[in-house]
């Protein structure tokens, strides 16, 4: 599948972007300087040889919106920014959005909620001919980054639109040991996006790396 990542060159986009090309996605990888995201990619192409060779495409953030599935890596600051600058490129794309709006009180994360609760909601009510979906909220940057290491983690998927939110599980569930499970409506994603502050809480305050794991009985 044709994946674009706008802001491909920051920690989550990167490594998400590798892991992505890694099982045989085309990537668009995004960058508002295509300079910097072809500097991007030769590092991971130089890490990583054949296992991205080819399939990592450097590109500008307004070329990346050609594709059909569209994911914003940007900072939580930068998400609705980039979208408003973007958004007559977006009509009936998949958006899926990964950020977390989040502050740092001493050793714990507090989310901060935007006026229609959550930036997922926030992305659609801008976004209102596209398709937003969220996605890979809880999963560490670094994990996708490091193609040696097996990720094994649930990711929690969300959105209005039932068919966009199969695309999204689809390409989850293409990375080996993700479990993709559908949490419902995007009036959720105030519970995902809180619940980021909750578990980055928990890992600087027990120096630990957790993820999420439902377990079934």
């Amino acid at each position: 599948m044709r994946i674009g990542i706008l802001g491909a060159t920051g920690p989550a986009g990167r490594g998400l972007a590798a892991r992505l090309a890694s099982v045989g996605h085309e990537v668009l990888f995004g960058s508002r300087a295509v300079d910097k995201a072809r500097a991007a990619v030769n590092e991971l192409e130089k890490a990583w040889g054949d296992r991205v060779a080819g399939r990592l495409i450097p590109c500008d953030n307004a070329w990346a919106c050609d594709a059909p599935v569209v994911i914003l890596a940007v900072h939580a600051e930068s998400a609705i920014p980039t979208v408003q600058e973007h958004s007559e490129r977006l009509p009936g794309k998949i958006v899926v959005s990964m950020a977390n709006n989040l502050v740092k009180h001493g050793n714990e994360f507090n989310a901060v909620l935007p006026p229609h609760g959550s930036v997922a909601a926030e992305i659609q009510a801008l976004l209102w001919r596209s398709r937003v979906c969220t996605g890979f909220h809880l999963v560490p940057a670094a994990e996708f980054a490091d193609l040696d290491h097996t990720m094994e983690s649930d990711v929690v998927v969300l959105g209005d639109d039932d068919e966009a939110k199969a695309v999204l599980m689809e390409i989850t569930g293409s990375i080996p040991n993700l479990r993709a499970l559908d949490g419902g409506s995007l009036r959720n994603a105030v519970g995902m996006e809180t619940f980021a502050a909750v578990l980055l809480t928990i890992n600087i305050r027990h120096k630990m790396r957790a993820s999420l794991h439902l377990m079934t009985v």
